[in-house]
């Protein structure tokens, strides 16, 4: 009983339900930038470039056999277009958490900094002190 109960305390520690949470959350947030490079950017990067779609750059190193229209074997190819489709999300989702971390720092930074307290006003010098008693006692004799 000690291994679930222990388990059960692991598995409900704050830290742990946050990762939870941080991982479902990027996983949609994933396939949300994903679309926006797919969909958005890559289709005007292709169109920059020549009209190429990056998911169908390959180096084909042996091609499909057929017999007739049964494939036999299928083609054995390097798929480098789609390393730089990959690549080319990482920057964005990458760049994104950037930004998001960046203002979350910004805001913990403005929220920790407090106004600081006024500077106590500096202990008058012996010669200040000396110079307030005569004039006390400059008003005392005049009084």
């Amino acid at each position: 009983m000690g291994f679930i109960k222990e388990f059960k305390q692991f598995a409900m520690r704050g830290n742990v339900v946050d990762m939870a949470v941080g991982i479902i959350i990027g996983g949609a947030f994933g396939k949300i930038v994903t679309s926006v490079v797919n969909d958005i950017i890559m289709p005007g990067v292709g169109l920059l470039v020549g009209g190429v779609n990056f998911t169908d750059l390959k180096i084909v190193l042996k091609k499909a056999v057929m017999e007739g229209e049964q494939l036999i074997s299928p083609a054995v190819t390097i798929n480098y277009g789609n390393f730089i489709q990959v690549v080319f999300d990482f920057v964005i989702i990458a760049f994104a958490i950037f930004l998001l971390i960046k203002a979350m720092n910004t805001l913990n930074r403005k929220k920790e900094e407090k106004p600081a307290a006024p500077a106590p006003a500096p202990e008058p010098s012996a010669e200040e002190k000396l110079l307030k008693e005569i004039l006390e006692e400059i008003k005392k004799k005049n009084a």
